[in-house]
């Protein structure tokens, strides 16, 4: 499985929050099911270190890594750099206690990682959050600088996506962490989500947007369903647009509702979050009747693809509030 995006510098990686919003679901229904058979849901420390393959990759990363940052450690057996780093990477993912999770990948075992996620040296670490992949630094470092790495990931971690990790207990079995072994219990419309993503992946939007309003149909305030029809539909709007073009009317035309619409669409799907928020709060103020109301119901249509807890929209909320009244 590829890793989504390889950039969090405020990109918003539409396949990867579905993923993880989809993912987190599952967590919560596994955790959920482990204390009602009478577990904790917490791991023991032996589980904040794992061995990841490229078979396992999807699960024990990208799934995992919306409850917890995960990060990833590149080694080989015969590199002594690796020997150094590894066992301060293994010490620290025990103490900072299910604050991230570090999974190690043999890259003479798993080339094609190792290619997707265009290791040139190792040893290289990177990180996986919501589903989005990031690298963190090449070769050898100071504990004290990977501890300030670490703890600006776990920051971001917290505060952008709402995962505050994992809970650990010395006493639980090892091997029992969520999403180690057993599977997730299967809800009631995870069918026709999985053929939404699958749709997702193979560009056919029609289908997605099709499979998403099923769900909606049946049960409208389902959030996974809800912010996959919000990205889908982003996605078919800027589907065959000239961004050029776009951006050309948008400068020329800064009082035209559907030029500042379309030109935040392009924004926001190529991860100027701000900008585009800002582009139509603005427009707010220089519109007024339909145009208006056209204007603040789009900006509340990427808010949901967002996602109403992250900081920009919450900041961005306050800011639609002033200029409406």
């Amino acid at each position: 499985m590829q890793p989504r995006n390889m950039s969090m510098s405020g990109v918003v990686d539409l396949a990867a929050v579905k993923a993880a919003q989809e993912a987190k679901a599952k967590a919560e229904q596994a955790r959920a099911e482990a204390a009602r058979q009478g577990g904790t849901g917490a791991v023991s420390p032996a589980d904040l270190v794992i061995d990841v393959d490229e078979a396992g990759f999807e699960r024990e990363v990208l799934q995992r890594s919306a409850e917890v940052p995960v990060v990833i450690d590149f080694w080989a057996e015969w590199c002594q750099p690796c020997k150094q780093l590894s066992p301060v990477l293994e010490r620290l993912a025990v103490e900072y206690a299910g604050r991230f999770l570090l999974a190690k990948i043999d890259v003479d075992a798993n080339q094609m990682l190792m290619q997707q996620f265009g290791v040139q040296g190792i040893p290289a670490v990177f990180a996986v959050v919501a589903g989005q992949a990031l690298p963190l630094f090449q070769g050898t470092a100071g504990e004290e600088q990977i501890r300030g790495t670490l703890d600006q990931l776990v920051q971001v971690a917290e505060e952008r996506f709402g995962l505050t990790g994992l809970t650990v207990d010395p006493d639980a079995r090892p091997g029992g962490a969520p999403g180690a072994g057993a599977e997730a219990p299967v809800g009631p419309y995870d069918a026709l989500l999985n053929a939404a993503a699958q749709a997702l992946d193979a560009g056919d939007l029609e289908g997605a947007v099709a499979a998403y309003q099923n769900v909606l149909a049946d049960d409208p305030a389902h959030p996974e369903a809800k912010l996959g029809l919000a990205q889908a539909e982003l996605l078919r709007r800027v589907q065959g647009m000239d961004p050029q073009k776009v951006r050309r009317e948008a400068a020329e035309q800064p009082k035209d509702a559907k030029a500042q619409i379309a030109a935040a669409d392009l924004d926001l799907v190529g991860g100027h979050v701000e900008d585009a928020f800002g582009r139509l709060i603005e427009t707010v103020q220089r519109t007024a009747g339909d145009d208006r109301d056209a204007v603040r119901r789009r900006l509340l249509e990427l808010f949901e693809v967002v996602g109403s807890e992250d900081p920009r929209v919450i900041g961005a909320r306050r800011a639609l509030a002033r200029a409406l009244f």
